[in-house]
């Protein structure tokens, strides 16, 4: 039989559209309808699990599922010994902690004695603890940001991304307990053959988040601002320079990353390049 590496998504939510739109790009479709639990690849040899990210952790733990992607929080909140194979950069947020916006906020020693609410009892008490604060701990699920306002709690430790359900609750966010995003983890002792397919994921991962950080553009230079255009261009070896049909011009071809795609433009700019084009990446393979 042929061997199939099992992953576990989350099964709704933002985290599984980000997940299921990174297979897509690296070549991995399912067959997967709505509602569906278990679905299979018809083009690579991976079936998957649409489950609750809490139950993410344990599910590849126990070797359930071989792999996962799963909220960094969730990963430190069950405690499991599990393989960090991939940090994929996507749903991004932060776990902090929040007090109502009335309240005046001097420091952690705010919370000493106070009770806060928060569906991540184990990642607060260790950030308590480090701080040296006091604080009753009061576990629940679901809306935690209503805690303050009906009496429940006196500050929240909850996600948080954008922060408008927090203003939409008259709290303000005022510690960050923790950074999170979406991690590719794996079980222990992955077996040869499953740790062959999960090292070619980790493979087309890795070109389509190349190409999604990098954009490729061509322009006409001038040739006697050519030295100054490649000193400029932070390609991977260097850029392609092709003569043009009108004398004293070049074609020039590179790829700059996304984070200093302006700066640089307006460099080139400014030193002559005109005609410059740019064009996204679909893949790209380092």
């Amino acid at each position: 039989m042929e061997t199939k590496i099992r992953i576990a998504l989350q099964k709704k939510g933002r985290l599984n559209e980000d997940s299921l739109r990174l297979l897509k790009e690296a070549g991995i479709k399912f067959n997967a309808g709505s509602g569906k639990l278990v679905a299979s690849s018809p083009n690579f040899p991976i079936e998957v699990l649409f489950l609750r990210d809490d139950d993410i952790p344990q599910t590849v733990a126990d070797s359930v599922a071989d792999i996962g992607i799963v909220g960094e929080n969730e990963m430190a909140e069950k405690g499991f010994d599990l393989t960090i194979a991939k940090r994929l950069g996507f749903s991004k947020c932060r776990l902090s902690l929040a007090v109502p916006k009335a309240d005046e906020y001097a420091g952690t020693e705010y919370f000493e004695g106070k009770k806060i609410a928060t569906s991540y009892p184990v990642i607060l008490e260790k950030f308590l603890k480090e701080k040296n604060i006091k604080a009753d701990i009061h576990e629940i699920t679901g809306s935690v940001e209503i805690a303050p306002g009906i009496g429940l709690a006196d500050g929240i430790c909850d996600i948080v991304s954008s922060g408008s359900t927090l203003v939409a609750n008259r709290l303000k966010e005022v510690e960050v307990v923790m950074q999170s995003e979406a991690l590719l983890v794996s079980a222990p002792n992955l077996s040869a053959e499953k740790q062959q397919l999960l090292d070619e994921i980790i493979f087309r991962i890795n070109a389509v988040m190349a190409a999604n950080s990098n954009k490729y553009i061509l322009m006409n230079v001038p040739n006697d601002k050519l030295d100054e255009i490649v000193e400029v261009l932070p390609g991977m070896k260097s850029p392609t320079i092709l003569p043009l049909a009108d004398k004293g011009w070049s074609s020039v071809h590179s790829v700059i990353q996304e984070k200093k795609f302006w700066e640089i433009i307006g460099q080139l700019k400014n030193l002559g390049a005109e005609g410059i084009l740019v064009i996204p990446i679909e893949k790209m393979i380092l």
